[in-house]
Parts: structure tokens; C-alpha cells; sequence
């Protein structure tokens, strides 16, 4: 029996403590509502159980830094330690949002030196860190767009244009923002339909929001062009910054005739974002919405600013010499898996991409379902890739390797999605019922989300 084979309560011993506090010095007033009817309900252990308890369980995580995370460039990065060292240093770490101004001095350094820093890595003009997250950026940057047509008295402008592929958050925003969303559908090889597009484009058009690369890994080719036609019908920009990493250092949406983007420092720029959190959306925007920044106030405070501690030493670290290299090795990695697998694996889009690309399941699958291959690998000691997304695609396997993968890890990966291949030809069960080394095998995913069981009920 191992420490994570059981709840924290069911180690629990009537008496055992971790515990040794002073008696306490008086008492709180039984008037009012502040005293519960009955004691709270707490596990009893010792130091050694709590700490070993919630080691294992930590050790039951998979993570960047425990191998392989084949979902990286936009989701998963490693955080280089430095960064971590940065954020930890007393004088940034012991801040408190409401402090002097005058005290902080040195912060309000960091945030003015990011924000050139940004806008020189994205030809934007000005930066704003209120968001809290991508999505939250995405809003923020949709409102600047609605502030900008209302200041002209454009109010007809109610229209924003999303591409078939583009992620989920998009539409979201779009409709949280009180804009009505029209979808453009994509040619085969992926990419915007700009014949498509032409119909689209009036009076009442707000703006369109793109992703480039695209979800499924390729450049936008035809984006001047597409940029051309919105600003013509008076429409803006926006940039979904997601899949940013590949351009660092080679391509800027600020020339590519954006007016409004997001990032995500929690992504591009390396700092970690599991279990939900932290992450920041920093809005950049072009000459024309600079005057309105400072009217969209979406929170109180800025982001969290150890993400964006982390995100500046990250870009310090590699500096104007070598931050070119992350998009460009990202895209190398990505090519290479790509080009190793897609014999055995179906490649609907038969192109160069850029930081991912997506595979449309096996080539004989026997019937073994992407959920399969994620499962299987997971048997293999590899997190599974991002599946069934984006919709494009019905088993849809995107794989994006950061740049900081080795050649040698990425053969170790290809090596074992080969092996999965052929084990769904002669024995398509293994990966039906897969996983088989993990703590936990193949929940009920569906009822997991529908009923979740958060409260410990002692038995």
C-alpha cells in the first residue's frame, strides 16, 4: 500500500498531530454566526504522513520538468530556474499591491522596460497589463476595437469575422464582448479563404481575429492581403498571440497589419501555467488605439507580476541575438517529428508548418481512436499531445515540440508513436484498454466532469 493509494483522511489517527502551537491567549465571542455548530472536520497525522503524502502525489504529476510535454511552444514551455530565481529574490516576491507607489519604484521600472521590450518583439506602439490570461486579453483587446468604432460614431460595427480553426476562446470573447460572430471557412490546405472573406467584409464589420500561424501550424501566406481587405471595409485586426513562439525574432504582427493583439507570457515567454493558473494577457496595441488603453480598465490591479518578472528574464536571458532561435528551433522540431511520422499516420495537410502540426489519426487504425494513442503513451512515460483540436480534423493529434527538446528526446518520442502504430495493427485492444502503468487507468471522463465528487465523505 502506497501513501497516494489512500486520501489524506483515511490516514488520519484520532490524537495524532503535526502540529505544537502556544495556548491560545483569549477567545473569540460565541455571539453572532462566526462559531461553527460542530467542529471542523481535519485529518489527523503527523509531519512524516503529510509530507510523504503529498510528495507521492506530486510525483504522480507529469510535467515539464519530469519529461517529455509534446504540447509546448503555446501551452507547455520549460521555465528555465533563473526565472524562477528572479521572481523569488525578497525585494519583488514580498510586494504588496497596495503599497506607495513611491516604494515600487523599481517594478514600475520592470513593467515600463517590458512593455518596450513587447512592443519591439511585436511592432506594436503600447502595452497594457491589466488581463489576467489570454482570454481575458482577447476581451480586452475586443473592447479596445469597440471603443475605437464608438469614439467615431461608428456604431453599426457589430460584426466580428473568426476563421473555422481558430481556438474556442475566440468566439467566446467575441460574445462576452456583445459582438455578433461570423465564421469564414478555411481551403484544404488550411488556410483562410480569402474569396470566402471578400463576401463578408461591410459597414458593420468591427474587426477579424486570426491566429498565424494558424491552429493547424501554418503561416497565414495571404495575411497582407488580408489586412488590406479588413482595413479597406474599415475594419481592425486582432492577434490571438498563442502561437506567437515561432515568429520571435522573425516576424512581428505589428507589420503584418494588425492593430490589437494578446499575449501570453504564461506560453511564448516560458513562465508556467499548469493547474490553471498563473498566467497574464498583456494587450498591445497600433498607433490608432494607443489613446484608449487606459480607458478599457478590466481589473484593478495589473497581472500577476511574477509571470511577467519571469517572462522579462526569459527574454533578457536570451536577448536580441538569440531570441530568433526559439521560434526557429521550435519549427525545426516540429518538421522533423512531422516528416518521421507521417508514414504511418495521416498527414491531411502536406506542408511545412510551423511551431505544430496536426496528424488526422492513424493511417490503418484498426479501429484505434486518437484517445487511444494519448492513452497508450502515457504507457510509455509521455504526456499525450493536445486531441481533437482543432475541429478541422475528426481524430485530430496536435503535436508541438518547444525548441529546448533534444534530437535525441524527439527520436525517443518518434520511436515510440512508430511502436504504437504497430501495435494497432496487431493488437488494437492494448491500446483500447490503455493505460496500463499509471495509477489511475481510464476513468469515465464524461461523468468525472458531469458529477464531480469534491467532498470527502468518511465512510
Amino acid at each position: 500500500m502506497k501513501y497516494y493509494d489512500k486520501l489524506i483522511f483515511e490516514l488520519s489517527k484520532p490524537g495524532r498531530t503535526a502540529f505544537s502551537l502556544p495556548k491560545a491567549q483569549g477567545t473569540l465571542p460565541k455571539s453572532g454566526n462566526i462559531w461553527r455548530e460542530t467542529p471542523t472536520e481535519l485529518p489527523e497525522v503527523s509531519e512524516l504522513d503529510v509530507v510523504r503524502h503529498y510528495t507521492n502525489l506530486s510525483q504522480m504529476n507529469f510535467g515539464v520538468d519530469s519529461g517529455f510535454y509534446p504540447l509546448g511552444s503555446c501551452t507547455m514551455k520549460y521555465n528555465p530556474k533563473i526565472n524562477e530565481e528572479i521572481a523569488a529574490l525578497p525585494a519583488f516576491a514580498a510586494l504588496h499591491p497596495l503599497q506607495p507607489e513611491t516604494t515600487v519604484e523599481g517594478v514600475k521600472e520592470v513593467y515600463d522596460q517590458l512593455d518596450k521590450t513587447l512592443a519591439a518583439i511585436t511592432g506594436m506602439k503600447k502595452f497594457t497589463f491589466l488581463p489576467c490570461a489570454g482570454a481575458h486579453g482577447e476581451l480586452t483587446g475586443l473592447m479596445l476595437i469597440r471603443e475605437y468604432h464608438m469614439s467615431r460614431g461608428d456604431h453599426a460595427r457589430t460584426k466580428v469575422i473568426v476563421p473555422d480553426s481558430a481556438h474556442g476562446t475566440n468566439p467566446a470573447s467575441a460574445a462576452v464582448c456583445g459582438l455578433n460572430i461570423v465564421v469564414v471557412k478555411s481551403q484544404e490546405n488550411g488556410l483562410v479563404d480569402v474569396e470566402s472573406l471578400k463576401p463578408l467584409l461591410g459597414p458593420d464589420v468591427a474587426g477579424i481575429m486570426l491566429t498565424n500561424p494558424n491552429t493547424l501550424g501554418l503561416f497565414e501566406k495571404d495575411i497582407k492581403q488580408i489586412a488590406e481587405l479588413v482595413h479597406e471595409c474599415g475594419g481592425l485586426l486582432y492577434y490571438d498571440g498563442a502561437n506567437m513562439n515561432p515568429l520571435l525574432g522573425v516576424v512581428r504582427p505589428g507589420d503584418m497589419g494588425f492593430d490589437v493583439m494578446h499575449l501570453n507570457l504564461h506560453k511564448t515567454f516560458s513562465t508556467p501555467h499548469g493547474g490553471g493558473g498563473p498566467g497574464v494577457g498583456p494587450v498591445g496595441v497600433g498607433e490608432r488605439l494607443v489613446p484608449f488603453v487606459d480607458k478599457c480598465k478590466v481589473s484593478g490591479f495589473n497581472g500577476n507580476f511574477g509571470v511577467m518578472l519571469k517572462a522579462y528574464t526569459y527574454i533578457l536571458s536570451l536577448g536580441k541575438e538569440n531570441i530568433k532561435l526559439a521560434g526557429k528551433l521550435s519549427t525545426l522540431n516540429a518538421n522533423y517529428i512531422k516528416e518521421c511520422l507521417k508514414d504511418c499516420y495521416k498527414l491531411p495537410i502536406d506542408t511545412v508548418c510551423k511551431h505544430e502540426f496536426v496528424f488526422d489519426g492513424l493511417l490503418e487504425d484498426n479501429g484505434v481512436t486518437t484517445l487511444d494513442v494519448a492513452k497508450r503513451l502515457l504507457d510509455y512515460g509521455y504526456h499525450a499531445p493536445t486531441i481533437y483540436f482543432p475541429l478541422l480534423f475528426h481524430q485530430a493529434i496536435m503535436i508541438e515540440p518547444t525548441e529546448t527538446e533534444s534530437k535525441e528526446t524527439l527520436d525517443g518520442f518518434i520511436e515510440v508513436m512508430r511502436t504504437i502504430a504497430q501495435e494497432a495493427k496487431t493488437d488494437p485492444e492494448m491500446l483500447h484498454s490503455a493505460p496500463h502503468n499509471t495509477p489511475v487507468g481510464r476513468p469515465d471522463e464524461t461523468t468525472a466532469a458531469r458529477q464531480p465528487i469534491l467532498k470527502y465523505t468518511q465512510q
